[in-house]
């Protein structure tokens, strides 16, 4: 785990979702469809799986009480997370808030069991994905989003864009963190993304090495 100041961000792991808002506060996307507890048809054992990575969706400014639920049931789990600074005329304050605002992640096999146990969970709204299934993430992004904020590298949010230059970063200690390229007069930036969930970071890029992807 790592952690710094301003827009550094953090993370952690541990074994142990264009959007309005819902009567709670909580961001629903109009291109996504959630699981729901009362709709939901379950996965059948027989469907059992390796592990994938899957975004759920949670009421607003739960995020950091329904991962420690989740882990606390023995799921994987990565709430990617970003410091702020707060301050005022005699003091100042860093908080550590979620990168994706009512987003977390859990890395699950593909069984009814684990599914309902997340869907069990106090302040979970559902998996993000097509008819209440759940879509799996591609474990490119997830390890993307990791690398920048593990290397505490300073990095924004940014709005998410689908087309674009996708380069894919040369040595240093970005090595191989893909994402779209975004320059402004001299200034390089990289637009990675998690495209499920239609959220983006951004990180100044200037001095690294990039390929076309």
């Amino acid at each position: 785990m790592a952690e710094g100041l301003g827009q550094t961000g953090w993370w952690h792991q541990s074994n142990v979702g264009l959007q309005r808002c819902d009567s709670e506060g909580g961001a629903v996307s109009g291109l996504q469809q959630l699981w729901e507890p009362s709709l939901a048809v379950p996965v059948p054992a027989a469907a059992v799986a390796e592990p994938r990575w899957y975004a759920i969706h949670t009421r607003a400014r739960h995020e950091k009480k329904v991962t420690t639920q989740l882990q606390d049931k023995g799921v994987t789990t990565f709430l990617p997370l970003i410091a702020q600074t707060h301050r005022w005329s005699d003091r100042h304050k860093t908080i550590q808030l979620a990168l994706f605002s009512c987003y977390t992640f859990v890395r699950l096999e593909a069984c009814a069991e684990k599914r309902l146990a997340v869907l069990q969970t106090p302040g979970v709204v559902g998996f993000v994905g097509i008819r209440g299934a759940g879509l799996p993430i591609p474990d490119k992004e997830i390890n993307d989003i990791q690398t920048l904020l593990a290397r505490n590298v300073t990095c924004a949010l940014y709005p998410f864009i689908r087309m674009g230059q996708r380069v894919r970063i040369r040595g240093g200690c970005l090595d191989r963190v893909e994402g779209i390229l975004v320059a402004k007069n001299s200034d390089r930036s990289l637009v990675v993304s998690i495209e499920l969930i239609q959220r983006s970071v951004a990180v100044r890029i200037d001095g690294y090495d990039v390929e076309p992807v």
